[in-house]
């Protein structure tokens, strides 16, 4: 009687649908997979409540909608694609953002399909790779604190073609021009460099050589990570 209720008016006389309990078990063990993602995630990490939230819901959210298909994969990710849209209208997210939510979604798929086991398997095993990784820094450059990201402001008369050289040249091991653009109305110029500092403590002194040189207009400096950890 109870599954009656939950059966579609457009199911045909040989469709098989899912029993109440089952439909639970799949959404309960695809919510205990989110959080455990969300806890992982938050292992040296930063990240927002909203983001966490997002990320426990989501493996839920998948798991219904492979169901509710009938196991078809194809169509399930067809109308899980259609939700993607909404990322065009959001804030561009960082590689380990975007690696999150597709091992979330790929945890959400094998609950839908019904290989609930797999799924816990799964989710540990990519878990614990995970919090190793972390713990090790797989990935991260030797010295990178001192990769810097540079942005000096100028006025439009100076020719900004190897003004600063010199004193790059005497506080870092290397540097590289990479844009260069206008503001405030074509008025300032402003460039953009890569830099290898040769020690963090000529960064004061760098800045200070850097705004004598630019008629003391704006001048930022930033770690590399933070421009490039976006896709």
């Amino acid at each position: 009687m109870l599954n009656n209720i939950f059966q579609g008016i457009f199911d045909a006389q040989t469709t098989v649908v899912i029993s109440v309990w089952n439909f639970i078990l799949c959404v309960g063990v695809a919510l205990v997979i989110g959080l455990i993602l969300a806890g992982v995630y938050t292992y040296r990490n930063r990240y927002t409540k909203s983001f966490l939230v997002t990320l426990a819901m989501l493996p839920a959210v998948v798991c219904v909608v492979i169901m509710m298909v009938n196991g078809n994969v194809g169509a399930g990710v067809a109308v899980a694609g259609a939700f993607s849209l909404v990322r065009f209208r959001s804030v561009p997210g960082t590689a380990k953002e975007i690696g999150a939510i597709f091992l979330a979604m790929c945890a959400g798929l094998i609950c839908g399909m019904g290989y609930l086991g797999y799924a816990l398997l799964f989710t540990l095993v990519m878990s614990g790779i995970t919090l190793l990784y972390s713990r090790f820094e797989f990935g991260s450059r030797k010295n990178r604190e001192r990769y810097k990201v540079l942005h000096i402001t100028i006025p439009e008369d100076l020719d900004y073609t190897g003004v600063f050289d010199e004193i790059l040249d005497k506080y870092t091991s290397s540097h590289e021009l990479v844009q260069v653009k206008t503001t405030n109305m074509g008025s300032l110029f402003r460039l953009t460099y890569n830099l290898v500092l040769n020690g963090n403590e000529a960064e004061k002194e760098l800045i200070d050589k850097l705004r004598c040189r630019n008629g003391n207009l704006e001048i930022s400096i930033s770690c590399k990570e933070t421009v490039n950890c976006e896709l």
